[in-house]
């Protein structure tokens, strides 16, 4: 009877520790979904989209430094029509500055104050030490400049914006970049004397108004003729996935 009962405390012990593995197991497939899988955080983690903001959370790109990502739907934008760089910019009153000075490459703390940068917006210059860089992506908020200086340098193309854009002009830049968002930045600036600019590193499209279609394809002139030719530090050397400013997604 003894015996018995110790094999019946046997069984039930090693029932205990079957169920415990098995709701252990489940708990760890929880928290697997839960979190996407992804090791984003770590360094060298893999790109993450953060829905429609094409926040890429890779730490070898940068930080969203707590900057408030866009996630509008934006408006597809029309067909291309004028595939002239210097004849859509004409047509849309833009000031383009090409092959600027190069103001520097030097990585300052991000307490620093901004440096004095020779363009509104800047195009080059002293940024932040990495990896306060800021990510691709996206945002609400204007990031701070010495951070999207950064981004330049690693060949990114910057879309910045006015905040007193009405907003429909703006969900037109939002579904521009929607087209085009690997290795690019889309954000505000109150701080710049345009309605809508596009930098590159030492490259500068300035257009005091916006004046719809023939705006966006002076975008996406400047874009294909500026992005990832020079900042320094190539952009193919920090990685991104999406439609890029050299191979954009077709209209319609």
């Amino acid at each position: 009877m003894a015996n018995g009962e110790g094999g019946g405390r046997n069984r039930l012990i090693i029932g205990y520790a079957v169920v415990s593995t098995l709701v252990l197991a489940i708990a760890v497939a929880v928290f697997i979904l839960a979190s996407g899988g992804d090791d984003s955080g770590g360094s060298g983690g893999a790109e993450k989209d953060e829905g429609g903001a094409h926040i890429n959370l890779n730490t070898q790109i940068g930080s969203t430094n707590g900057v408030q990502p866009d996630e509008r739907a934006g408006i597809v934008p029309p067909p291309l029509k004028v595939a002239s760089l210097r004849q859509a910019a004409k047509q849309a009153g833009c000031d383009l500055r090409l092959h600027l000075e190069d103001e520097g490459h030097q990585h300052i703390p991000p307490s620093s104050p901004t440096p004095h940068y020779k363009t509104n917006p800047p195009t080059s210059g002293p940024h932040v030490e990495p990896p306060y860089q800021q990510a691709d992506g996206a945002y609400l908020e204007m990031p701070v400049p010495i951070d999207f200086v950064h981004s330049l340098e690693h060949g990114r193309l910057e879309i910045q914006y006015s905040p007193d854009l009405p907003e429909a002009d703006q969900l037109a830049l939002k579904g521009l970049y929607d087209s085009m968002y690997g290795a690019a930045l889309l954000f505000p600036n109150d701080e710049m004397p345009y309605a809508v600019a596009a930098t590159t590193w030492t490259n500068l499209l300035g257009c005091k108004t916006y004046r719809g279609a023939i705006t966006l394809d002076a975008i996406r002139d400047f874009g294909k003729a500026t992005w990832a030719k020079y900042g320094g530090e190539p952009a193919k050397y920090f990685p991104f996935t999406g439609p890029t400013p050299a191979e954009p997604e077709e209209a319609g």
